[in-house]
């Protein structure tokens, strides 16, 4: 069987500030089962990131292993991409990251390339901070491997097999709270009106932007029982605040009470509009983003949108003081100056 999508547009459709329209966004046919909740981020992603218009070629898309791993595939055809080995993804970003500094750099995995085999990989993204978008598609099962449970599955949950998870799960948005992630949101893939603000807050965002999607297997993860289905999410999702991006807008100023909004600035000037529905919850807090999950998850409920940002963040590169020209655009006398200034160098560290 193959795969195609059709050449043919509605000549009239909507273009942005760059005059592209969003099949200049779209990437190859997916592959994946009719239905699956990857594809629906893949469309946010698109859609994120037609609206702002971000120019397809500076963008830098990476991915490991796993169903996840393949939707960059689907999206931004006319970006960078790179599939690293299994759990890899993180290391491999950071180093093209510190390489060429202008690209803009989504980084797309799993629960098990994320929770599992690249969790060492993860925590040390986030310690350095690296300027990325990092999304887990997150469906709670090793669909490529037809169905175990992953390192994500809720106690109790009931996959296809129909045998209850019997091993507490691993929180990836606590864990990037608690690691020190300066941005943390968390979505779910059938809910595209919240997505597509929060991917580009996190493109705009100075930093390590963590976003994790509950994205159901329909396959393997989506009968009843299930925690990460499409039924239970739909029925036990709680939004934190509803979210509006609006890029290069100045600060405004307001009192942040239950029903009202508030304007948070980006470092490049651009604004996240949020409704605060929850007043419990305070953005700018870590504990306060911790204690709100763990009671919403107390009262079997799902914590989704934007949980928490350093407006202060410091990325890697300024944390390191790197040079502002990308490393790759550097000439070969400004990276190896000769004997003379090693010579320097080396007497003032003595």
């Amino acid at each position: 069987m193959s795969y195609e999508i059709p050449a043919y547009r509605h000549p009239n459709l909507p273009k942005n500030n760059l005059g592209y329209t969003t099949k200049d966004y779209e990437g190859a046919a997916s592959t994946l089962c009719a239905g699956c909740g990857h594809d629906s981020i893949s469309a946010a992603i698109i859609d994120a990131c037609f609206e702002i218009s971000l120019e397809p070629h500076r963008v830098a898309k990476l991915s490991g292993i796993g169903c996840s791993s393949k939707t960059p595939t689907y999206l931004l055809g006319n970006s960078h991409g790179f599939n690293t080995v299994h759990g890899r993804m993180a290391a491999v970003a950071t180093g093209a990251n510190l390489a060429q500094r202008d690209l803009v750099y989504i980084g797309v995995s799993g629960d098990g390339d994320t929770a599992s085999i690249g969790m060492g990989q993860f925590v040390h993204a986030v310690r350095r901070n690296v300027n990325m978008v990092y999304i887990c598609e997150n469906n709670g099962v090793y669909g490529l491997t037809k169905g175990q449970d992953s390192a994500t599955t809720d106690i109790g949950s009931k996959s296809k097999k129909g045998e209850p998870n019997a091993l507490e799960p691993i929180d990836l948005c606590s864990i990037a709270l608690q690691l020190g992630a300066s941005f943390v949101a968390n979505g779910f893939s059938g809910d595209k009106e919240q997505l597509v603000p929060m991917i580009q807050a996190g493109i705009a965002h100075q930093g390590f932007a963590f976003i994790n999607i509950i994205s159901p297997c329909v396959t393997f993860n989506n009968s009843p029982g299930s925690t990460k289905a499409y039924d239970y999410m739909r029925q036990h999702m709680a939004s934190s605040n509803v979210v509006d991006y609006v890029p290069r807008a100045e600060e405004i100023t307001a009192q942040y009470e239950a029903g009202s909004s508030k304007n948070v600035t980006m470092h490049d000037g651009s604004v996240i509009n949020l409704h605060k529905i929850d007043p419990h919850l305070d953005i700018y807090s870590r504990r306060s983003a911790l204690a709100l999950m763990q009671e919403y998850k107390d009262e079997g409920k799902v914590l989704t949108g934007l949980l928490f940002i350093d407006p202060d963040s410091c990325e890697v590169h300024d944390a390191m003081n790197t040079t502002q020209v990308p490393l790759r655009e550097l000439s070969q006398d400004v990276l190896c100056p000769g004997a003379e200034t090693l010579d320097k160098i080396n007497q003032a560290l003595r």
